[in-house]
């Protein structure tokens, strides 16, 4: 029998390696003689929760959210992925030119699986877009195009290429306790957190105070990064998301 297997008991029993899903982009996408509408993942993503000590399991935006709470019932630990931008109606703000086009199905797909995912107290890594869509889901808003508002690319240096730069972060954070005070971290965003959201906590700052972390107060696990660290060679936040995940 296959270690994954699960028994009566629910999620991870019997010290199965954990499952965790990670959220996908759908988009236009060619192989082959093909050219369709795709659920898409970086490779990146699987790759750093596997190392992790995890199983990854990729979840499209479905069209209907019948059986939200059944998908997050059944995984253990859930990764939000980066992406396009989200659509500002959903927190009130109008669109600025710089805005990507809406994603209507992603959005509705991801906020209702990260309120899920809160409700069932999951543990969850929400990464770029994923920690966006986090922010809106608790009533937060957001920063729509960062250069405008910090008078620099530094966030997104080169377009298509990952950067990086330093994030201090708070010692007394979940955060802080896994990567310590500061680090270097791989970077591409254009958008970021203006309002926090109900009972989430802002941790790591970069040098122009944009904020490049959040935790959910009273979560098992409920972390939010601006920064990608899939694209990087420490993979202590994919390792301790599996930690939570393998503990519950």
């Amino acid at each position: 029998m296959s270690d994954v297997t699960r028994g009566p008991r629910g999620p991870n029993a019997g010290g199965a390696q954990p499952l965790i899903g990670i959220t996908t982009y759908q988009e236009p996408a060619r192989w082959g003689a093909w050219v369709r509408e795709a659920a898409l993942l970086p490779a990146p993503y699987v790759r750093s929760v596997e190392r992790a000590g995890g199983v990854p399991v990729m979840l499209p935006p479905a069209a209907s959210l019948r059986g939200i709470e059944t998908l997050a019932a059944r995984l253990d630990g859930i990764v939000f992925a980066g992406g396009g931008d989200l659509d500002p109606d959903l927190y009130g703000a109008g669109r600025h030119p710089e805005t990507g086009p809406p994603q209507p199905q992603r959005d509705r797909f991801e906020l209702a699986l990260v309120r899920a995912a809160v409700d069932a107290d999951l543990p969850f890594l929400a990464i770029c877009r994923g920690m966006q869509v986090l922010n809106v889901a608790r009533g937060g808003a957001l920063i729509q195009h960062l250069p405008e508002a910090v008078g620099h690319k530094g966030h997104a240096p080169e377009l298509g290429i990952v950067g990086s730069h330093p994030v201090q972060i708070s010692a007394s954070s979940a955060v802080g306790g896994i990567l310590g005070d500061a680090a270097d971290v791989p970077t591409y965003h254009h958008q970021a957190v203006s309002r926090l959201g109900k009972g989430l906590s802002a941790v790591a700052w970069a040098e122009d105070q944009v904020v490049e972390a959040v935790e959910l107060q009273g979560h098992r696990f409920g972390i939010g990064v601006q920064w990608h660290p899939e694209e990087g060679d420490d993979k202590r936040l994919f390792e301790a998301l599996v930690a939570a995940a393998a503990a519950r």
